[in-house]
Protein backbone atom coordinates (compact mmCIF):
# COMPACT_ATOMS: atom_id res chain seq x y z
CA UNK A 1 0.00 0.00 0.00
CA UNK A 2 2.95 2.36 0.38
CA UNK A 3 3.60 2.59 -3.46
CA UNK A 4 0.44 2.82 -4.02
CA UNK A 5 -0.11 5.87 -1.36
CA UNK A 6 3.46 7.55 -2.89
CA UNK A 7 1.72 7.14 -6.26
CA UNK A 8 -1.95 8.91 -4.59
CA UNK A 9 0.32 11.54 -3.48
CA UNK A 10 1.72 12.31 -6.62
CA UNK A 11 -0.97 12.81 -8.68
CA UNK A 12 -2.50 14.85 -5.48
CA UNK A 13 0.99 17.18 -5.71
CA UNK A 14 2.28 15.96 -2.85
CA UNK A 15 5.30 14.32 -1.78
CA UNK A 16 6.19 10.79 0.10
CA UNK A 17 8.67 8.80 1.18
CA UNK A 18 8.29 5.43 -0.48
CA UNK A 19 10.26 2.44 1.38
CA UNK A 20 10.21 0.66 -2.72
CA UNK A 21 11.26 4.03 -4.78
CA UNK A 22 13.90 6.47 -4.16
CA UNK A 23 12.60 9.58 -2.42
CA UNK A 24 14.51 12.08 -4.64
CA UNK A 25 13.65 11.65 -8.36
CA UNK A 26 9.94 13.20 -9.09
CA UNK A 27 8.25 11.59 -11.91
CA UNK A 28 5.36 13.01 -13.91
CA UNK A 29 2.20 10.65 -13.95
CA UNK A 30 -1.06 10.28 -16.29
CA UNK A 31 -3.34 7.62 -16.19
CA UNK A 32 -2.91 4.87 -18.70
CA UNK A 33 -6.02 3.63 -20.08
CA UNK A 34 -5.68 0.30 -19.89
CA UNK A 35 -8.88 -1.97 -20.57
CA UNK A 36 -7.57 -5.01 -18.76
CA UNK A 37 -6.19 -3.43 -15.60
CA UNK A 38 -8.03 -0.29 -14.80
CA UNK A 39 -5.99 0.56 -11.85
CA UNK A 40 -2.54 0.68 -13.74
CA UNK A 41 -0.53 4.30 -13.36
CA UNK A 42 1.92 5.00 -15.96
CA UNK A 43 5.15 6.57 -14.30
CA UNK A 44 6.90 8.21 -17.24
CA UNK A 45 7.73 5.37 -19.91
CA UNK A 46 6.77 2.44 -16.99
CA UNK A 47 3.44 1.57 -15.78
CA UNK A 48 2.73 0.58 -12.08
CA UNK A 49 0.65 -2.51 -12.07
CA UNK A 50 -0.80 -2.32 -8.79
CA UNK A 51 -2.38 -6.17 -8.90
CA UNK A 52 1.26 -7.02 -9.60
CA UNK A 53 2.01 -5.22 -6.27
CA UNK A 54 -0.67 -7.04 -4.32
CA UNK A 55 0.80 -10.25 -5.37
CA UNK A 56 4.40 -9.67 -4.50
CA UNK A 57 3.36 -8.30 -1.13
CA UNK A 58 1.42 -10.92 0.25
CA UNK A 59 4.50 -12.88 -1.15
CA UNK A 60 6.65 -11.08 1.29
CA UNK A 61 4.20 -11.62 4.23
CA UNK A 62 4.04 -15.03 3.51
CA UNK A 63 7.72 -15.58 3.15
CA UNK A 64 8.17 -13.45 6.81
CA UNK A 65 5.88 -15.74 8.20
CA UNK A 66 7.27 -18.40 6.86
CA UNK A 67 10.73 -17.53 8.58
CA UNK A 68 8.95 -16.75 11.65
CA UNK A 69 7.68 -19.87 12.10
CA UNK A 70 10.26 -22.37 11.44
CA UNK A 71 11.81 -19.95 13.68
CA UNK A 72 9.75 -20.75 16.73
CA UNK A 73 9.77 -24.41 15.68
CA UNK A 74 12.86 -24.94 15.59
CA UNK A 75 13.14 -23.10 19.16
CA UNK A 76 10.51 -25.39 20.19
CA UNK A 77 11.95 -28.87 18.64
CA UNK A 78 15.65 -27.65 19.15
CA UNK A 79 15.88 -26.50 22.92
CA UNK A 80 13.42 -29.60 24.36
CA UNK A 81 13.55 -32.85 24.15
CA UNK A 82 10.00 -33.99 23.55
CA UNK A 83 8.31 -31.66 21.58
CA UNK A 84 4.83 -32.90 20.58
CA UNK A 85 2.28 -31.47 17.94
CA UNK A 86 -1.07 -32.84 18.57
CA UNK A 87 -2.44 -32.49 14.48
CA UNK A 88 -5.99 -32.27 14.17
CA UNK A 89 -5.43 -32.12 10.66
CA UNK A 90 -7.17 -29.11 9.54
CA UNK A 91 -5.92 -25.93 7.77
CA UNK A 92 -3.46 -24.15 10.37
CA UNK A 93 -1.80 -28.02 11.78
CA UNK A 94 -1.19 -28.60 7.63
CA UNK A 95 0.58 -26.23 7.49
CA UNK A 96 2.66 -27.15 10.73
CA UNK A 97 2.86 -30.09 9.47
CA UNK A 98 4.27 -29.19 5.88
CA UNK A 99 7.05 -26.91 8.40
CA UNK A 100 8.22 -29.78 10.28
CA UNK A 101 8.67 -31.89 6.99
CA UNK A 102 10.75 -29.30 5.32
CA UNK A 103 12.72 -29.10 8.74
CA UNK A 104 13.46 -32.27 9.01
CA UNK A 105 12.04 -32.77 12.58
CA UNK A 106 9.13 -35.48 11.33
CA UNK A 107 11.35 -37.91 9.63
CA UNK A 108 14.37 -37.66 12.49
CA UNK A 109 11.42 -38.15 15.42
CA UNK A 110 12.18 -34.85 17.22
CA UNK A 111 9.37 -34.00 16.62
CA UNK A 112 6.36 -36.79 17.28
CA UNK A 113 2.49 -35.67 15.97
CA UNK A 114 -0.07 -36.60 17.84
CA UNK A 115 -3.86 -37.29 17.19
CA UNK A 116 -6.91 -37.76 19.15
CA UNK A 117 -9.55 -40.21 17.41
CA UNK A 118 -12.64 -39.23 19.27
CA UNK A 119 -14.90 -42.62 16.78
CA UNK A 120 -16.90 -39.62 15.98
CA UNK A 121 -14.52 -38.14 13.14
CA UNK A 122 -15.26 -37.81 9.81
CA UNK A 123 -14.47 -41.23 8.27
CA UNK A 124 -11.99 -39.34 5.74
CA UNK A 125 -9.79 -37.69 8.57
CA UNK A 126 -8.02 -40.88 9.87
CA UNK A 127 -7.98 -41.96 6.44
CA UNK A 128 -6.15 -38.50 5.58
CA UNK A 129 -3.78 -39.02 8.36
CA UNK A 130 -3.07 -42.46 6.30
CA UNK A 131 -2.13 -40.26 3.59
CA UNK A 132 0.21 -37.83 4.81
CA UNK A 133 2.19 -40.40 7.27
CA UNK A 134 2.96 -41.88 3.65
CA UNK A 135 3.71 -39.00 2.20
CA UNK A 136 6.03 -37.52 4.89
CA UNK A 137 7.60 -40.29 6.03
CA UNK A 138 6.41 -40.07 9.69
CA UNK A 139 3.95 -42.43 12.23
CA UNK A 140 1.35 -40.43 14.40
CA UNK A 141 0.68 -41.41 18.08
CA UNK A 142 -3.29 -42.01 17.78
CA UNK A 143 -4.84 -41.98 21.79
CA UNK A 144 -8.77 -42.74 22.03
CA UNK A 145 -10.96 -43.08 24.87
CA UNK A 146 -9.63 -44.93 27.98
CA UNK A 147 -9.99 -48.88 27.57
CA UNK A 148 -10.40 -49.05 24.23
CA UNK A 149 -8.43 -50.23 20.94
CA UNK A 150 -7.34 -47.64 19.04
CA UNK A 151 -9.95 -48.06 15.69
CA UNK A 152 -12.52 -50.26 17.55
CA UNK A 153 -15.87 -48.09 17.61
CA UNK A 154 -17.65 -51.24 18.84
CA UNK A 155 -16.06 -51.60 21.72
CA UNK A 156 -16.17 -47.89 22.51
CA UNK A 157 -20.17 -47.58 22.00
CA UNK A 158 -19.98 -51.03 24.61
CA UNK A 159 -17.99 -49.36 27.18
CA UNK A 160 -19.16 -45.66 27.06
CA UNK A 161 -22.69 -45.94 24.56
CA UNK A 162 -23.05 -45.07 21.28
CA UNK A 163 -25.12 -41.89 22.15
CA UNK A 164 -23.22 -40.66 24.69
CA UNK A 165 -22.69 -37.16 23.31
CA UNK A 166 -26.18 -36.67 23.14
CA UNK A 167 -26.72 -37.61 26.94
CA UNK A 168 -23.68 -35.78 28.29
CA UNK A 169 -21.71 -33.46 25.90
CA UNK A 170 -19.45 -32.53 28.68
CA UNK A 171 -18.63 -36.27 29.87
CA UNK A 172 -18.19 -36.75 25.91
CA UNK A 173 -15.58 -34.23 26.06
CA UNK A 174 -13.78 -35.52 28.92
CA UNK A 175 -14.03 -39.39 27.70
CA UNK A 176 -13.17 -38.75 24.15
CA UNK A 177 -11.05 -35.50 24.06
CA UNK A 178 -9.74 -33.85 27.26
CA UNK A 179 -8.64 -37.29 28.61
CA UNK A 180 -7.02 -39.00 25.88
CA UNK A 181 -5.51 -35.60 25.35
CA UNK A 182 -3.33 -35.50 28.17
CA UNK A 183 -3.37 -39.13 28.63
CA UNK A 184 -1.15 -38.56 24.99
CA UNK A 185 0.61 -35.87 26.49
CA UNK A 186 1.87 -37.80 29.47
CA UNK A 187 2.73 -41.16 26.99
CA UNK A 188 4.96 -38.97 25.00
CA UNK A 189 6.82 -37.17 27.65
CA UNK A 190 5.64 -33.95 26.07
CA UNK A 191 7.95 -31.14 27.43
CA UNK A 192 7.04 -28.77 24.44
CA UNK A 193 3.32 -28.60 22.77
CA UNK A 194 2.99 -27.53 19.37
CA UNK A 195 -0.34 -26.48 18.31
CA UNK A 196 -1.96 -24.20 15.78
CA UNK A 197 -3.62 -21.59 17.34
CA UNK A 198 -3.96 -18.19 16.11
CA UNK A 199 -4.91 -14.60 16.85
CA UNK A 200 -6.64 -14.35 13.80
CA UNK A 201 -9.44 -17.72 15.56
CA UNK A 202 -10.79 -15.03 17.70
CA UNK A 203 -10.37 -12.38 20.71
CA UNK A 204 -10.28 -15.41 22.89
CA UNK A 205 -7.06 -16.14 21.40
CA UNK A 206 -5.84 -12.85 20.98
CA UNK A 207 -3.10 -13.04 23.15
CA UNK A 208 -1.89 -15.91 21.03
CA UNK A 209 2.05 -15.73 20.77
CA UNK A 210 4.87 -17.81 19.52
CA UNK A 211 6.78 -19.43 22.69
CA UNK A 212 4.89 -19.62 26.42
CA UNK A 213 7.71 -20.80 29.01
CA UNK A 214 6.83 -23.18 31.33
CA UNK A 215 4.45 -21.64 34.32
CA UNK A 216 4.42 -23.70 37.54
CA UNK A 217 5.76 -26.76 36.35
CA UNK A 218 3.47 -26.68 33.69
CA UNK A 219 3.98 -27.45 29.17
CA UNK A 220 6.15 -24.53 26.80
CA UNK A 221 3.99 -24.38 24.59
CA UNK A 222 4.81 -23.63 20.70
CA UNK A 223 2.11 -21.27 18.41
CA UNK A 224 4.57 -21.51 15.35
CA UNK A 225 1.46 -19.64 13.02
CA UNK A 226 0.10 -17.30 15.93
CA UNK A 227 0.15 -14.35 13.28
CA UNK A 228 -1.06 -16.03 10.70
CA UNK A 229 -4.83 -15.25 9.00
CA UNK A 230 -7.08 -18.27 7.69
CA UNK A 231 -6.32 -16.91 4.05
CA UNK A 232 -2.23 -17.17 4.96
CA UNK A 233 -2.32 -20.77 5.71
CA UNK A 234 -4.46 -21.48 2.37
CA UNK A 235 -2.23 -19.26 0.86
CA UNK A 236 0.86 -21.71 1.78
CA UNK A 237 -1.05 -24.86 0.95
CA UNK A 238 -1.69 -23.32 -2.51
CA UNK A 239 2.11 -22.29 -3.36
CA UNK A 240 3.52 -25.44 -1.52
CA UNK A 241 0.99 -27.89 -3.25
CA UNK A 242 0.19 -28.99 0.27
CA UNK A 243 -1.80 -31.73 1.29
CA UNK A 244 -4.79 -30.84 2.70
CA UNK A 245 -8.13 -32.25 4.27
CA UNK A 246 -10.48 -33.39 1.45
CA UNK A 247 -13.59 -31.61 3.09
CA UNK A 248 -11.95 -28.58 2.18
CA UNK A 249 -13.10 -29.09 -1.33
CA UNK A 250 -16.84 -29.80 0.01
CA UNK A 251 -17.67 -26.72 1.53
CA UNK A 252 -15.95 -27.04 5.50
CA UNK A 253 -13.41 -24.31 6.69
CA UNK A 254 -12.42 -26.42 9.22
CA UNK A 255 -13.12 -30.12 10.53
CA UNK A 256 -14.17 -31.68 13.79
CA UNK A 257 -16.65 -34.31 14.86
CA UNK A 258 -19.49 -35.18 11.64
CA UNK A 259 -22.09 -34.99 14.32
CA UNK A 260 -21.42 -31.60 14.93
CA UNK A 261 -19.77 -29.73 11.91
CA UNK A 262 -21.16 -28.53 8.95
CA UNK A 263 -19.95 -26.71 5.28
CA UNK A 264 -19.62 -22.41 5.16
CA UNK A 265 -21.93 -21.41 4.01
CA UNK A 266 -24.37 -24.71 4.69
CA UNK A 267 -25.14 -24.93 0.91
CA UNK A 268 -21.15 -26.10 0.57
CA UNK A 269 -20.63 -22.83 -2.27
CA UNK A 270 -17.42 -21.55 -0.77
CA UNK A 271 -14.84 -24.32 -1.45
CA UNK A 272 -11.28 -24.64 -1.59
CA UNK A 273 -10.40 -27.07 -4.81
CA UNK A 274 -7.15 -27.56 -6.78
CA UNK A 275 -5.18 -24.88 -4.80
CA UNK A 276 -7.94 -22.25 -5.23
CA UNK A 277 -11.06 -20.91 -3.85
CA UNK A 278 -14.35 -21.36 -5.77
CA UNK A 279 -16.93 -19.27 -4.98
CA UNK A 280 -17.13 -16.11 -2.38
CA UNK A 281 -13.83 -16.64 0.06
CA UNK A 282 -15.39 -14.02 2.29
CA UNK A 283 -17.68 -16.35 4.68
CA UNK A 284 -14.27 -18.23 5.38
CA UNK A 285 -11.80 -15.74 5.95
CA UNK A 286 -13.53 -13.25 7.66
CA UNK A 287 -12.39 -13.10 11.63
CA UNK A 288 -12.83 -15.56 13.46
CA UNK A 289 -15.15 -17.14 10.90
CA UNK A 290 -13.19 -19.96 10.67
CA UNK A 291 -14.78 -22.29 13.51
CA UNK A 292 -18.69 -20.76 12.88
CA UNK A 293 -18.93 -24.41 11.16
CA UNK A 294 -18.17 -26.21 14.58
CA UNK A 295 -20.24 -27.46 17.56
CA UNK A 296 -23.06 -26.47 15.51
CA UNK A 297 -26.61 -27.79 17.33
CA UNK A 298 -24.76 -28.08 20.97
CA UNK A 299 -25.05 -26.03 24.18
CA UNK A 300 -23.12 -26.28 27.18
CA UNK A 301 -24.87 -27.35 30.70
CA UNK A 302 -25.26 -23.88 31.78
CA UNK A 303 -27.39 -23.27 28.16
CA UNK A 304 -24.50 -21.07 26.71
CA UNK A 305 -23.90 -22.22 22.77
CA UNK A 306 -20.98 -24.50 22.85
CA UNK A 307 -17.53 -22.99 20.96
CA UNK A 308 -14.67 -25.21 22.55
CA UNK A 309 -14.38 -29.14 23.33
CA UNK A 310 -12.39 -28.27 26.44
CA UNK A 311 -8.15 -29.16 24.91
CA UNK A 312 -7.64 -25.53 24.61
CA UNK A 313 -9.18 -24.43 27.38
CA UNK A 314 -6.22 -23.00 30.13
CA UNK A 315 -4.96 -25.99 32.40
CA UNK A 316 -6.32 -28.79 29.59
CA UNK A 317 -2.55 -29.49 28.90
CA UNK A 318 -1.81 -30.52 32.54
CA UNK A 319 -1.24 -34.09 33.05
CA UNK A 320 -1.88 -35.93 36.47
CA UNK A 321 0.45 -38.56 37.87
CA UNK A 322 -1.34 -39.40 40.99
CA UNK A 323 -5.14 -40.77 42.06
CA UNK A 324 -7.23 -38.56 43.96
CA UNK A 325 -8.07 -39.21 47.67
CA UNK A 326 -4.10 -41.18 48.24
CA UNK A 327 -3.98 -40.38 51.88
CA UNK A 328 -6.85 -39.84 54.47
CA UNK A 329 -10.14 -40.91 55.62
CA UNK A 330 -11.67 -41.50 51.98
CA UNK A 331 -11.08 -45.62 51.46
CA UNK A 332 -10.81 -46.74 47.92
CA UNK A 333 -13.13 -49.20 46.94
CA UNK A 334 -10.76 -51.97 44.16
CA UNK A 335 -13.31 -53.82 42.61
CA UNK A 336 -16.41 -54.44 41.27
CA UNK A 337 -17.02 -57.04 44.31
CA UNK A 338 -16.11 -54.85 46.56
CA UNK A 339 -18.05 -52.28 45.74
CA UNK A 340 -21.31 -55.06 45.72
CA UNK A 341 -20.48 -55.96 49.30
CA UNK A 342 -20.51 -52.74 50.65
CA UNK A 343 -23.39 -51.87 49.25
CA UNK A 344 -25.30 -55.46 50.37
CA UNK A 345 -23.54 -54.89 53.92
CA UNK A 346 -26.19 -53.70 55.46
CA UNK A 347 -24.54 -50.20 56.77
CA UNK A 348 -24.94 -47.08 55.83
CA UNK A 349 -22.39 -45.03 53.48
CA UNK A 350 -21.04 -42.93 51.32
CA UNK A 351 -19.86 -43.84 47.80
CA UNK A 352 -17.87 -40.55 45.53
CA UNK A 353 -17.68 -42.35 41.85
CA UNK A 354 -14.66 -40.67 40.06
CA UNK A 355 -12.31 -40.17 37.47
CA UNK A 356 -9.00 -38.93 38.12
CA UNK A 357 -9.09 -36.33 35.23
CA UNK A 358 -12.07 -34.89 35.51
CA UNK A 359 -11.87 -31.10 36.38
CA UNK A 360 -14.70 -31.05 39.01
CA UNK A 361 -13.68 -34.19 40.86
CA UNK A 362 -9.87 -32.73 41.08
CA UNK A 363 -12.14 -29.57 42.20
CA UNK A 364 -14.27 -31.40 45.10
CA UNK A 365 -10.87 -33.27 46.17
CA UNK A 366 -10.07 -31.09 49.10
CA UNK A 367 -13.57 -30.42 50.85
CA UNK A 368 -15.00 -34.46 50.17
CA UNK A 369 -11.79 -35.75 51.93
CA UNK A 370 -12.58 -33.05 54.40
CA UNK A 371 -15.92 -34.70 54.98
CA UNK A 372 -14.49 -37.47 55.69
CA UNK A 373 -12.48 -36.97 58.07
CA UNK A 374 -15.39 -36.20 60.15
CA UNK A 375 -18.37 -38.02 58.51
CA UNK A 376 -20.69 -40.41 60.47
CA UNK A 377 -20.52 -43.17 58.29
CA UNK A 378 -17.49 -44.38 56.11
CA UNK A 379 -16.53 -42.88 53.24
CA UNK A 380 -15.48 -44.37 50.09
CA UNK A 381 -13.92 -43.45 46.30
CA UNK A 382 -14.41 -45.83 43.37
CA UNK A 383 -12.86 -45.21 40.18
CA UNK A 384 -15.78 -45.33 37.41
CA UNK A 385 -14.21 -44.45 34.49
CA UNK A 386 -12.73 -47.97 34.42
CA UNK A 387 -16.17 -49.56 35.35
CA UNK A 388 -18.94 -47.85 33.58
CA UNK A 389 -21.29 -50.44 32.87
CA UNK A 390 -20.68 -51.34 36.39
CA UNK A 391 -21.51 -48.03 37.79
CA UNK A 392 -24.50 -46.95 35.69
CA UNK A 393 -26.11 -50.10 36.35
CA UNK A 394 -25.39 -49.85 40.14
CA UNK A 395 -24.40 -46.65 41.31
CA UNK A 396 -26.52 -44.14 39.73
CA UNK A 397 -23.69 -42.83 37.39
CA UNK A 398 -23.76 -40.99 34.23
CA UNK A 399 -21.18 -38.39 34.84
CA UNK A 400 -18.34 -37.63 37.06
CA UNK A 401 -18.12 -37.06 40.40
CA UNK A 402 -21.46 -39.14 41.37
CA UNK A 403 -21.59 -39.22 45.37
CA UNK A 404 -24.03 -41.72 46.40
CA UNK A 405 -25.29 -42.69 50.30
CA UNK A 406 -25.60 -46.56 50.76
CA UNK A 407 -28.61 -47.22 53.30
CA UNK A 408 -28.34 -50.01 54.94
CA UNK A 409 -31.72 -51.59 53.23
CA UNK A 410 -29.27 -51.48 50.26
CA UNK A 411 -30.85 -48.85 48.63
CA UNK A 412 -28.27 -46.52 46.50
CA UNK A 413 -29.43 -42.70 46.91
CA UNK A 414 -27.56 -40.02 44.61
CA UNK A 415 -26.35 -36.61 45.76
CA UNK A 416 -27.87 -34.67 43.20
CA UNK A 417 -26.61 -30.82 44.09
CA UNK A 418 -23.87 -29.60 42.23
CA UNK A 419 -22.60 -27.91 45.54
CA UNK A 420 -19.53 -29.45 46.57
CA UNK A 421 -18.37 -28.52 50.43
CA UNK A 422 -17.50 -30.33 53.07
CA UNK A 423 -20.68 -29.07 55.03
CA UNK A 424 -23.14 -29.85 51.53
CA UNK A 425 -21.94 -33.66 52.32
CA UNK A 426 -22.04 -33.84 55.77
CA UNK A 427 -26.02 -32.16 55.19
CA UNK A 428 -26.65 -34.90 52.89
CA UNK A 429 -25.61 -37.44 55.01
CA UNK A 430 -28.08 -36.04 57.93
CA UNK A 431 -31.30 -35.75 55.42
CA UNK A 432 -30.76 -39.56 56.06
CA UNK A 433 -31.30 -39.69 59.91
CA UNK A 434 -34.99 -39.36 60.33
CA UNK A 435 -35.36 -42.27 58.15
CA UNK A 436 -33.08 -44.43 60.35
CA UNK A 437 -35.27 -46.75 62.96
Amino acid sequence: MKAYAAALSLCLGLTSVSAFAPATHSRSLTRHHDPSNPIAVRMSDKVFDQEAYIAESKEMRLKHLEEQAMFALKIAVENYGNAVFPNAMIAGDVVITHLLHRMGYLKDGKAKVMVVDTFHLFPETMEFLREIEEFYGFKAEVFCAEGVPVGDKAAYDKKYGADLWKEDIEQYDKVCKVEPFQRGLKTLNTDCMINGRTRWQGFEFSHAQFENAPIGGGLAKCNPIAYWTLEDTFDYIAKYNVPHHPLHAKGYPSIGDAKDTIPIPEDGSTKFVDFKFVGDKTPWLDYASERKGRFVGLANKDGSTKTECGIHVEGAERTFDRDLWEEGAVKNIASNDEALDIIKSGKEAIIAVYAPWCQFCQGMEEEFAKYAESAGVPVYKFRGDEEREFVGENLNTKSFPTVNFVKADGSVVKYESEDRKAEDFANFEKSFESSKV
